[in-house]
């Protein structure tokens, strides 16, 4: 829904204690799906515009580190136009704020039809339009499906290099801040978004093996955006990101 409620300060104080508690870190929020930054309709991109800049309000009250958003979908524009659309928007969007410790994440996509996003290029692009615009700092959120569905083979050796490389060399690996852990049910290049439970999809538990290994995602966080019927599914897919880490472990040791 379009409509939120500001937040109660004493859930705001209750949701910081029991994140001290618990010790969640780092703190991540993803924005209303609805808003659309790159919108070619004027009203639509307008309550977008107000979504995102409530969306940042309530980030910043509960203390989180990171809002990731989709770039937006172009239709009706060129990309270029398109990017420059959502550039704006996220320049309106933030106009006058300041960081409070929090930084925005462009998260990729799939790339179907006309969604922003499915090649690093992109993201890369819409990062340098707003470059010295912007209070509060941006970064990106890579989705492992997403990646497979828009073309970057994470799922075989070679193809989890050729990306690692293309990241370091587009996005750079100091600006990549947060991982989401999705197998896809789309095979590679199908620019189909269709996560599925970890190791169940197109990219396997050897490629997620791979990924938790590689020197520089094991230091990142993991979100998990697996598919969801009851509690189970996310403890279950959990488990087993975990066992990958441990096995990857055990063989490093016992090869020295």
């Amino acid at each position: 829904m379009w409509s939120k409620a500001g937040l109660d300060a004493d859930v705001i104080r209750r949701f910081r204690a029991a994140r001290e508690r618990t010790e969640l870190t780092p703190l991540a929020v993803h924005d209303n799906y609805l808003i659309n930054l790159a919108s070619a309709e004027p009203a639509l991109r307008g309550r977008s515009i107000g979504a995102f800049r409530s969306e940042i309000h309530r980030a910043q009250a509960i203390g989180a580190d990171y809002l990731v958003a989709h770039p937006g979908n172009y239709r009706g524009q060129s990309l270029e136009q398109g990017m420059k659309t959502a550039a704006e928007s996220l320049v309106r969007a933030t106009r006058g704020l300041k960081p409070g410790g929090l930084t925005l994440l462009l998260e990729n996509t799939a790339g179907g039809g006309a969604s922003l996003g499915g090649t690093f290029e992109e993201l890369a692009g819409i990062r340098e339009l707003v470059a010295g615009r912007l209070e509060l700092e941006i970064g990106f959120c890579l989705d492992t499906a997403h990646c497979l569905a828009a073309g970057y083979d994470v799922a075989s050796a070679a193809g989890l290099r050729a990306t690692a490389n293309r990241i370091a060399s587009v996005l750079g690996w100091d600006r990549v801040r947060l991982i989401h852990a999705n197998d896809s049910k789309a095979p590679l290049g199908s620019r189909r978004d269709r996560h599925q439970h970890i190791g169940r999809g197109a990219i396997g538990l050897a490629g997620f093996r791979r990924l938790l290994a590689h020197r520089r995602l094991r230091g990142l966080p993991f979100i998990l955006e697996t598919p969801r019927d009851d509690d189970a599914d996310d403890r279950r897919n959990l488990q087993i990101l975990k066992d990958l880490c441990r096995r990857r472990t055990t063989t490093h040791s016992a090869s020295r």
